[in-house]
């Protein structure tokens, strides 16, 4: 097993010692690299020495990745015929890790039409192979009582299956690894709940697979010989139900053992809001996860390993996948998470520029505060904001502003953060994303939450014309029809309450010489914490929604 036994995405050496996908340099394009898989792939592809191109409708998205400067990256869509053409060119291997789930009710004909403008563009470019990471399917069970998400999928491989380019299908159940949407599922519901009432499908049988495991296949199809032209089955080597799941979470989590009440009422439907108001999961994604759990979903054969041999440990047993994640995010070193894709949905248009914005009514918060202390010190508060640590400012409201956006379809404010200490553009950020990030300068944000317009919030460190620091904060709001000037100004005299707190506690964070983390913005160990009663005295203001740990 590969010596870096720390991590869970790190897909291990073949048998001779190298990457798994051979000795051959191949150009590869990665779609959907922003989101979850993809973002993970492309550092494993580079490792295994290929060279890699990644579509991206938000280039922007990708430049604060680790491997950005080490790819090529062009803007463009899958359904977008042109820009397929144009990315496709010159490629080898293409991954196509996209779907339109959540796009609305008609994301069935647009994966569809997707995937065949792909595979017509990719015969075109003269591409090698085509590789589809798609949802494991139960055998036996007539595609039209399959959910929707997992029909889609299915769908989605048979056209590229049935394409002109030879296409690599894998078929996977339940991916485990740190800021998975099922892992955070799976881990948030056994953690929060010592005793549950759960629907019937806890025990349905499930055979998860290991991220890493998941990122190796992914890597080895790369190079698998040119008559290969197939779907395979992967998955770990553990078959269990989700109640076993949650019970040997609860034991590697170090847990009281979990009480668990079946009942037969909660369909996927009424399942899907039930974690969406446990977990950071929102019931959007929730539901086609737990619609895919109606039906048994095992693997049937493990035929990958004829081109892509197992190593040493792999594939990766349920408990040792759970222990790996589980300590990527206590480290805090999770690379991706469910989260790191757009919601789908989620507004596109330019931030307005004044004086020149040209696009109608545009309302405006401003607040501006001297701060005395450096501009690094007060940058240091400002990027450790939301998540575990808060919104520095009348817990109450921003709590219930997630309730109300949960209760209407939204992700809420729990989805945190992906780093407790950095930021990167295109992460998700509790119910925003960060647009823009200027290191010790400018924080933008972008609102992702339910609202009748667009809205942004950027916060600066900086200095005053005598050179003192200075902090800027700026709330914008442009508003859609009537109903958008309402709200407006249904919330404005809260403003003073919410941006005017969220201010003042913000420059007395810096003041006094304290991260957002309860440590010291300067000087001592990375991670070392202040005595309790002192960052009690310095974070008053501060919420504490860390998940109950039994």
């Amino acid at each position: 097993m590969n010596t870096d036994a720390g991590t869970d995405t790190d897909p291990g050496t073949g048998p001779d010692g190298r990457r798994d996908g051979g000795g051959e340099q191949l150009h590869c394009l990665v779609t959907g690299a922003s989101g979850y898989i993809g973002g993970r792939l492309v550092p494993e592809l580079l490792r295994a020495g290929h060279r890699v191109r990644c579509l991206a409708r938000s280039p922007g998205k990708l430049r604060d990745h680790p491997w950005a400067g080490d790819v090529e990256t062009v803007r463009g869509d899958v359904t977008d015929p042109g820009s397929v053409a144009g990315a496709l060119r010159g490629i080898d291997v293409a991954y196509y890790l996209v779907h339109a789930l959540g796009t609305g009710r008609g994301f069935e004909e647009t994966d569809r039409q997707a995937a065949r403008t792909f595979a017509q563009e990719a015969r075109a470019a003269g591409v090698r192979r085509i590789v589809y990471l798609g949802g494991l399917t139960p055998r036996g069970v007539p595609e039209q009582s399959l959910s929707p998400h997992l029909r889609s999928r299915a769908e989605v491989g048979r056209i590229f299956l049935d394409g002109p380019v030879p296409a690599t299908v894998l078929r996977a159940a339940v991916v485990i690894g740190s800021g998975s949407a099922s892992f955070e599922m799976l881990r948030y519901l056994t953690e929060r709940l010592p005793a549950m009432v759960t629907p019937s499908w806890v025990h349905t049988r499930i055979q998860p697979v290991a991220v890493r495991d998941v990122l190796r296949y992914l890597v080895g199809s790369a190079g698998m010989p040119a008559e290969v032209d197939r779907a395979f089955d992967i998955g770990g080597p553990d078959v269990l139900t989700y109640l076993e799941m949650m019970r040997r979470y609860a034991v590697v989590a170090g847990l009281r053992r979990r009480l668990v009440v079946p009942v037969p009422v909660l369909t996927p439907g009424l399942s899907s809001h039930w974690i969406g108001l446990v977990t950071p999961v929102p019931a959007s994604l929730a539901r086609p996860l737990t619609e895919s759990l109606r039906h048994e979903v095992v693997c049937h054969e493990h035929d990958i390993a004829r081109y892509v041999p197992d190593v040493p440990g792999s594939p990766l047993p349920f408990d040792e996948a759970l222990a790996l994640a589980l300590r990527r995010v206590r480290e805090a070193q999770v690379a991706t998470r469910w989260s790191s894709a757009s919601v789908p949905g989620a507004p596109s248009d330019p931030l307005p520029t004044d004086p020149d914005w040209a696009g109608g009514s545009l309302y405006q918060d401003e607040r501006r505060l001297p701060v005395e202390a450096s501009v690094e010190s007060l940058w240091k508060v400002i990027e450790g904001i939301g998540g575990d640590n808060g919104w520095y400012s009348f817990p109450l409201a921003w709590a219930v502003r997630g309730w109300l956006d949960r209760f209407v379809g939204g992700v809420g404010l729990r989805r945190g953060r992906r780093d407790a200490e950095r930021l990167r553009v295109g992460d998700s950020l509790d119910f925003w994303r960060v647009e823009e990030i200027e290191p010790g300068r400018l924080l933008r944000l972008r609102a992702e939450m339910r609202l009748p317009g667009l809205a942004w919030l950027e916060m600066y460190a900086d200095t005053d014309d005598e050179g003192r620091t200075r902090y800027r904060q700026r709330a914008l709001f442009h508003p859609r029809g009537l109903p958008g000037h309402a709200y407006w100004w249904s919330v404005a005299p809260f403003h003073a309450v919410v941006f005017g707190g969220m201010a003042r506690n913000i420059t007395q964070a810096a003041s006094k010489g304290m991260s957002a983390h309860g440590t010291r913005a300067r000087g001592g160990r990375r991670g070392s914490r202040e005595p309790a009663r002192r960052v009690r005295r310095a974070r008053p203001f501060l919420r504490a929604r860390r998940p109950h740990r039994g």
